[in-house]
């Protein structure tokens, strides 16, 4: 992970963005980071606020945008952020590396069965045909010690490869993950949605391997918020939690505005979002944003397992109240 400091100087540069004025009467501001893709129910209450009572009233809300779930995990570790998306991994490394105490508040996406598993590809030419072919290559990721390196670290160890010595991993984001690719700037590289749905419908690529084949049903982010900010303003993020809840609930039950929520956010052209968005063929969403513990734990347990984390238990960022759905 990086360090706390080298985030900090990174912080200037980072894209701010927030909800409304901030009037006299509003109580407080929270501080939330957010990252691409899939985080619908953020979504719509970034781009739809008069969507939601709270916003602007109760509490007003600074949106921070991240490229990764880990430097988040260094933000909320350092007091910059109160709440933000996060990965198992991610949140469990700023515990154990960062004395980072936190809730798990919500759940934003999982991968389901049948559904979309993030995935690495290669260009349909390259010479790699299996993961042990990946040893001596350049392999990108979206972050180093972000929430997916972890089943992709099991995965090459099962193969024989090692991670830290076999391949030359380079951060490679979501957004531009298919350019290095198709650029030769990386042997192989991971994809998610709405990218990998663009370069599927260009041509030219393949998958390799996808996170599933690791771990099945991988809890992909959730929300979580620092245990200090909520203990001192359970109220205030309990408003939150209400918002986040019925952000996925209009998320889900109004598609087609869904489509042009993320479209604002992501970029990305409704085509391409319309060929997998909400549908089977995407991640999964609990209707509440409930968090899945259990699936949590089993998580935490193969990286216990692996080496890659000590034991822990996952009722350490359990609120007994303020957890969604919350209505």
């Amino acid at each position: 992970m990086r360090t706390v400091s080298k985030w900090i100087l990174a912080l200037g540069t980072a894209a701010a963005v927030t909800a409304g004025a901030c009037p006299s009467w509003a109580q407080q501001t929270i501080r939330v980071g957010w990252t691409i893709p899939a985080e619908e129910s953020k979504y719509w209450m970034m781009r739809r606020p008069a969507e939601f009572p709270n916003i602007g009233k109760t509490y007003n809300i600074e949106w921070t945008q991240f490229q990764g779930t880990a430097p988040m995990t260094q933000a909320l570790a350092a007091g910059a952020l109160d709440c933000a998306t996060q990965a198992p991994l991610s949140l469990a490394n700023g515990v154990v590396g960062g004395n980072l105490k936190a809730y798990i508040v919500a759940q934003h996406v999982f991968e389901k069965p049948g559904g979309f598993s993030v995935y690495w590809a290669v260009k349909d030419d390259s010479p790699i045909k299996t993961i042990a072919d990946l040893k001596g290559k350049t392999v990108g990721i979206s972050v180093i010690g972000g929430g997916t390196q972890g089943p992709f670290n099991l995965l090459l160890k099962q193969n024989g490869v090692d991670p830290a010595k076999d391949i030359k991993l380079v951060e490679v984001g979501f957004a531009v993950s298919e350019d290095a690719l198709r650029q030769g700037r990386v042997d192989a590289v991971n994809m998610n949605q709405p990218f990998a749905a663009r370069a599927e419908a260009k041509g030219g690529t393949r998958k390799l391997f996808s996170l599933s084949e690791a771990m099945p049903n991988i809890v992909h982010i959730l929300e979580a918020c620092r245990a200090d900010f909520v203990d001192k303003n359970p109220e205030l993020v309990k408003a939150y939690v209400r918002d986040i809840t019925s952000g996925m609930k209009k998320a889900l039950a109004n598609r087609e505005e869904t489509l042009k929520v993320v479209n604002e956010v992501l970029k990305a052209p409704i085509p391409v979002l319309e060929t997998y968005l909400l549908k089977d063929n995407d991640f999964g969403r609990d209707p509440g944003a409930a968090p899945n513990f259990p699936a949590i734990q089993k998580m935490l347990d193969i990286y216990a397992e692996t080496g890659m984390l000590p034991k822990l238990d996952v009722a350490q960022f359990k609120h007994p109240t303020i957890v969604a759905p919350l209505q």
